[in-house]
């Protein structure tokens, strides 16, 4: 049996995801493939790539033989990374299906202070979107959903996207009232 020389086919498809601030700083990484295996290269990728997009009017370049797909929301970059022969078009749609996500959680405020003060829910959201580096989901909705689904002990089954400032804040008090008696 011969190799052959057209492009793998593999599961794998997210090498990194970077989000970063309006000044190039690390908000989130996740990298998962061995590339850049010290904070240090980490940060000189993170820079380099900064340098590279923040001017830019596309959504797709190259950079180190890698093809990095990013979308900027006020002050905020964030950036899916795939090997050359990455299909770019599902990169995009990773990427966008997570942004989406997190606009829904929080409530559309897709910003620097928002996501530092929910680091929690961005995190699951990711860890919903992609799992070491293989994309789990592509919807939005599921992902959001899958972040904000309780436990039916916990009595809240419905998405916190759905819920109004009332029964959230019932939910929350009897999460807290429980909390308490144990």
């Amino acid at each position: 049996m011969g190799r052959s020389n057209g492009p793998s086919l593999s599961l794998y498809t997210i090498k990194a995801v970077i989000v970063l601030d309006s000044e190039g700083k690390r908000l989130l990484a996740k990298y998962y493939a061995p590339d850049y295996p010290t904070a240090k290269d980490q940060r000189v990728f993170e820079k380099a790539l900064f340098d590279k997009t923040k001017k830019l009017q596309s959504d797709v370049v190259l950079l180190d033989n890698q093809v990095v797909v990013y979308k900027t929301s006020h002050d905020v970059l964030m950036y899916f990374v795939g090997t050359l022969d990455e299909n770019e078009l599902i990169l995009s749609a990773a990427l966008q299906a997570f942004y989406e996500a997190l606009s829904m959680l929080l409530s559309g405020q897709v910003e620097k202070r928002a996501i530092l003060e929910n680091a929690d829910l961005v995190f699951l959201a990711l860890d919903e979107t992609i799992d070491d580096g293989i994309i789990l989901e592509s919807d939005s909705t599921q992902i959001a959903a899958r972040v904000t689904k309780k436990d039916s002990a916990d009595g809240g089954g419905i998405p916190i996207t759905e819920q109004t400032i009332a029964q959230a804040l019932r939910q929350a008090q009897e999460q807290f009232t429980r909390s308490l008696l144990k």
